[in-house]
């Protein structure tokens, strides 16, 4: 069905949901949205607590908070029905109009694929757990995920970096970011944080309020290897460290 969805089609749908996301903000005191912050930050406490009983329990319940808080917004709503009334459309106009498939006779010439190799990543887009980089050596990959609850820990020093630009890409929730960089490698970040601390290369803010912060080294436009590092949080720290 996605496949046959025309792309105006689909943009007014996420233009809508997003319309009813802000008027249930506006109108609704934040409605379940607030709802479903507060039991996933119950989901945080439970997972970092996990081992525990009153662990245990924390997570459960704010997983089943999340969901029927999630259900009840106003855009789920309209996003639930937008795709049952676009199921039912396309199994009408599959019944009315059907796909048929024939044998090509005539032969054409065969054009060869260009051959791609998939590369297994470095991070996975993990919704609630804690990352990090392997302890050993491991063949540099960039980096470009984004995740919900957890800390992500990258070191650099056990890898390779490549001779043009290597890029660390994370977008995230709630959680804390350490990168470990060589003193050798030249170093950009940007970071977005709406609430939060920074500790970059000693350069320290106790209070980041939606705020974001631009850092490179002296040379970094100059001399390689360096690393563009994008960081964005909606509440956590990074810290950016030499080692």
């Amino acid at each position: 069905m996605l496949n046959r969805l025309r792309t105006d089609t689909l943009n007014w749908i996420l233009i809508i949901g997003v319309v009813l996301f802000i008027v249930e903000i506006v109108f609704f005191h934040g409605g379940m949205i607030v709802s479903a912050l507060i039991f996933g930050v119950l989901i945080y406490i439970g997972w970092k607590n996990f081992k525990e009983l009153w662990g245990k329990i924390c997570f459960w319940i704010g997983i089943a908070g999340v969901f029927f808080a999630v259900l009840n917004m106003l855009a789920v709503r309209f996003f639930v029905i937008a795709v049952v009334v676009l199921f039912i459309i396309d199994y009408h106009r599959s019944k009315k109009d059907p796909t048929f498939s024939a044998p090509i006779l005539k032969s054409e010439p065969v054009v060869d694929s260009e051959s791609v190799q998939r590369i297994k990543p470095l991070f996975h887009h993990g919704l609630f757990e804690d990352q990090q980089t392997k302890d050993g050596a491991f063949a540099w990959r960039d980096i470009n995920i984004h995740g919900a609850f957890g800390d992500r820990i990258i070191d650099l020093s056990n890898t390779v970096l490549p001779d043009d630009t290597a890029v660390i890409s994370i977008r995230h929730i709630i959680g804390n970011i350490i990168i470990y960089i060589p003193y050798e490698v030249e170093v950009s970040i940007h970071h977005s944080s709406l609430f939060g601390r920074a500790n970059i290369l000693g350069e320290t803010q106790q209070s980041l309020l939606n705020e974001t912060m631009i850092y490179h080294t002296a040379h970094y436009q100059d001399n390689y290897p360096r690393v563009k590092i994008i960081t964005t949080l909606i509440s956590g720290d990074i810290e950016v460290r030499r080692i």
